[in-house]
């Protein structure tokens, strides 16, 4: 699957699953925006794929949950490379805690990252599509958002959201060529899991057919899949990469 010459720009690259697919990308010939809140992480993964792969990266230090931020950014990709090709929304957060417990900023940066970063970051990006008539936005869920996770109100609604908002897009934009779909991971070691208590992640493992975790390169072939040109007859779907844990 080649994405020689594709402008691809991933939310929340510097890390975990996000480089994971910029790095997949830029063996297959992308040239990466690598959007990220932590503007350091993203240059110095940035610089390490550019080094490794010798392809075009650009850093940019960016807010997700804030539109006008995700405007700015879309304006200056465009203007360096005249088109934007594909959209990984991979930005998001965990604020786990039981409904109780849960303060409502919890609930609210969550929301606003997770799933208004996705709306705000889509539609930024839309408008450039759909000029081209060309265009793929690849949405990055959860097994959270489809079965649900005690402790995880927040997370599990946003992930769940992501699906609503991938399906409503895909309708809306499907006739100018441009594909919407969606990758639900299962566990996978990232930063976002690491702090996991032992327990649940004992538990998680005994739910996993294939027995054993992710990684997150696993994440990243399915997402260059949905990127790629093969995939251009699939829209509004949603991949689950889990080993087997929720089988629909």
């Amino acid at each position: 699957m080649s994405l020689e010459g594709k402008v691809a720009i991933i939310t929340g690259a510097g890390r975990g699953i996000g480089r994971a697919i910029a790095e997949k990308f830029a063996l297959s010939g992308a040239k990466l925006v690598m959007a990220d809140r932590n503007f350091e992480q993203a240059r110095e993964t940035a610089a390490a794929i550019t080094a490794a792969a010798g392809c075009c990266t650009t850093p940019i230090e960016v807010d997700v949950s804030n539109l006008e931020a995700v405007k700015m950014m879309v304006e200056q990709v465009i203007a360096e490379y005249n088109r934007i090709d594909i959209l990984v929304n991979n930005a998001g957060v965990t604020r786990d805690n039981l409904i109780m417990r849960m303060e409502e900023s919890d609930w609210d940066t969550v929301i606003d990252i997770n799933l208004k970063g996705a709306w705000n970051c889509s539609k930024a990006v839309v408008r450039q599509m759909m000029k081209q008539r060309y265009g793929r936005i690849i949405n990055i869920s959860s097994v959270s958002g489809l079965a649900g996770q005690a402790g995880q109100t927040n997370y599990s609604a946003s992930k769940a959201g992501l699906i609503g908002l991938t399906k409503a897009l895909a309708r809306e934009v499907a006739s100018r060529n441009i594909t919407v779909n969606a990758v639900a991971p299962g566990f996978v070691p990232t930063a976002l899991t690491n702090d996991l208590p032992q327990d649940l992640k004992d538990s998680m493992m005994r739910l996993i057919p294939l027995g054993r975790w992710a990684k997150p390169e696993e994440i990243a072939y399915a997402v260059a899949f949905f990127a790629s040109d093969e995939a251009a007859y699939i829209t509004g779907q949603v991949l689950s990469v889990d080993g087997g844990m929720f089988m629909m």
